[in-house]
């Protein structure tokens, strides 16, 4: 079968964890496209050239330390922004969206982009100030020091930049089920984005 679930939204919404969940669920592959990005982010950390990086890039690449960290993650959103960088990373995106068993991505522009024909797109958002909170307990738990202040202005930082580049701004797609994640509890959101994968036809 081949059946395709794109998740789109903004940093720190849920989507991630939502998209891994859904996958479990119904036995899809999941891929977060985020990390396609910080791979590439991390290797121009290290020196390279961008776009050339996300030519180049290499399924070992998504395995590197550290992406996860706040520098990998700036890195990332910079790179994301050179049409190129994107257009570098299309072929493999879609290629994993139409495997056969299922897929589910998560990311920016995976409803209105990568996969517009998609059976399902979800977009899953919370307030900036949800989502900085979210942030902020992850980066504390990982040892780095920050505070809310700092982290809510990355997180709008963040915002305007994925919303207003050229290439693939950050919009939910006109068909996409919308799931703000501000005040639901983690089973919740998992459990709103099963029933409209489930509505549509995919079988656990």
């Amino acid at each position: 079968m081949i059946f395709t679930v794109a998740i789109d939204g903004p940093a720190a919404a849920g989507k991630g964890t939502i998209g891994r969940a859904v996958a479990a669920h119904f036995g899809f592959a999941h891929l977060d496209t985020g990390l396609l990005y910080r791979a590439v982010g991390a290797l121009v950390l290290k020196g390279a050239e961008p776009v050339a990086a996300a030519r180049d890039l290499t399924p070992d690449a998504l395995e590197q330390p550290g992406l996860r960290s706040p520098e990998v993650a700036q890195a990332a959103s910079e790179v994301a922004v050179i049409p190129e960088v994107r257009a570098a990373l299309l072929d493999f995106q879609r290629g994993f969206a139409r495997r056969e068993g299922g897929a589910v991505l998560d990311g920016r522009d995976i409803g209105t982009v990568i996969c517009p024909a998609a059976e399902v797109k979800l977009f899953v958002t919370a307030s900036a100030e949800a989502r900085a909170g979210r942030r902020l307990a992850e980066l504390l738990e990982s040892g780095h020091a920050t505070d809310m202040a700092a982290v809510l202005a990355d997180v709008r930082a963040r915002d305007a930049r994925d919303e207003s580049r050229a290439a693939a701004p950050l919009r939910p797609a006109e068909d996409a089920h919308v799931i703000d994640t501000s005040d639901l509890t983690v089973e919740a959101a998992i459990a709103a984005a099963v029933a409209r994968v489930a509505a549509a036809g995919a079988r656990s």
